[in-house]
């Protein structure tokens, strides 16, 4: 059971949580009374409550807000899950009792969510027009956690995905490209490798991930270092970085290949480095019909766009 699990079984109600996440979010038990409609003095009291119950400060005074503490940040993401269930449950109940054709969950890294799960999704509403979406876009920890938790319906990973409580499925494979603007010099090569980038600004993605670390091995088994002008933290902003003639953008063709259009041009990068994505689910449960029907349509667009 999770933190806010065996505080919550030991007297902590919804108004409790829905009143510290309110605060959380505003900074002030004023606001929050009002959005959640109740009085300040009520939520300050439940507050209080609160605190005596877990046995530690949530919020401290500033400059006439509440500030969270750090055991307070702790708890919120947890809490923020537990409420994004009672909704969901919520929404299903709402659904159920009007026979609605239902609605769908589904979270994806930012570049994803942003580059291919539009057209997706579109295609998908084109011949299902009842359904409905809630699109989300989180890190990698709190994307396993919202699928495995079943917060979330679906969402859409990078690979390798070691999880029990999540089932993935391959979907596409893509390599990776060095994107940059017409007319630059390294435009005449057909392929490129970490010789020929050998002293050239390059745009990477931010440090930390395992892509860069990636990257960074290969320019080392040539014996070199990526000269990195800018790093950034999507597919989109990098390409818009190479189009203004700041350096060569090192990408994922498959993310990026929205944006690859004039002035830009692509050229392959080796040695080949490869994303792998998977449709994932929670192992704790069935797929709903939607669910399965919403991985079939994800199949049949990703394979047409690899092809």
């Amino acid at each position: 059971m999770t933190r806010v699990g065996r505080i919550a079984s030991d007297a902590i109600g919804l108004r409790a949580l829905r009143s510290f996440a309110e605060i959380i979010r505003t900074g002030s038990a004023t606001a929050a009374g009002r959005n959640l409609g109740m009085t300040q003095p009520a939520v300050s009291r439940i507050i209080a409550q609160l605190e005596s119950t877990v046995g530690f400060e949530l919020f401290y005074r500033d400059r006439g807000r509440l500030v969270p503490t750090k055991d307070a940040l702790l708890l919120a993401e947890e809490v923020e899950l537990a409420l994004a269930g009672l909704e969901r449950v919520s929404s299903l109940v709402r659904d159920i009792a009007i026979s609605a054709t239902g609605e769908l969950r589904v979270v994806a890294p930012p570049s994803f969510a942003e580059g291919l799960l539009p057209d997706m999704v579109a295609g998908f509403i084109a011949q299902n027009p009842g359904v409905r979406f809630n699109l989300d876009s989180r890190t990698i920890d709190t994307t396993k956690a919202l699928i495995a938790t079943r917060v979330v319906d679906c969402g859409f990973m990078k690979l390798p995905i070691d999880e029990p409580d999540l089932e993935a499925e391959t979907m596409v494979s893509s390599g990776s490209v060095c994107v940059m603007a017409d007319g630059h010099p390294l435009a005449a090569h057909d392929l490129l490798t970490p010789t020929e980038l050998h002293g050239h600004s390059l745009i990477l993605l931010g440090s930390g991930r395992q892509w860069r670390a990636q990257v960074d091995h290969a320019f080392a088994e040539y014996g070199l270092r990526p000269t990195v002008a800018i790093e950034t933290h999507t597919h989109g902003s990098a390409c818009a970085l190479a189009a203004r003639g700041v350096g060569i953008a090192i990408v994922n063709a498959l993310l990026a290949r929205r944006y690859i259009r004039a002035p830009l041009l692509a050229r392959p990068f080796a040695p080949p480095i490869i994303h792998e994505y998977a449709f994932v689910t929670s192992a704790l449960s069935r797929p709903s019909r939607l669910t399965t029907e919403f991985r079939d349509e994800a199949r049949r667009y990703l394979a047409a766009l690899a092809s």
